[in-house]
């Protein structure tokens, strides 16, 4: 499912405006990558939680050159589903 199809469907159900909707979900995606950026988490309670993963430093290595590289420390977001959102996932059917 597109980002399209879900503000599509958002409007359908709620009766509000498309274009309302559109940056409504653009103002959300927009405070959670703001947000994230910052080094806070979100939790939205019943869904999941947006938090920043920590990557240790590590070496790597680039095989073409035979190389090693030193691959700092850093951050990668994740999304950590709540147990309600498990639970509904696990009964459905897969596609």
């Amino acid at each position: 499912m597109t980002k399209a199809e879900v503000i599509t469907q958002i409007a359908e159900q709620t009766g509000i405006d498309k274009a309302d909707v559109q940056e409504t979900v653009e103002a959300f995606f927009s405070v959670v990558k703001n947000s994230m950026a910052e080094g806070n988490n979100i939790y939205v309670r019943g869904f999941g939680s947006f938090v920043n993963k920590k990557r240790a430093k590590k070496v790597a290595r680039n095989i073409s050159k035979n190389t090693a590289i030193e691959i700092p420390e850093h951050f990668v977001p994740a999304f950590k589903p709540s147990k309600v959102f498990i639970e509904k996932i696990k009964g459905t059917v897969k596609a």
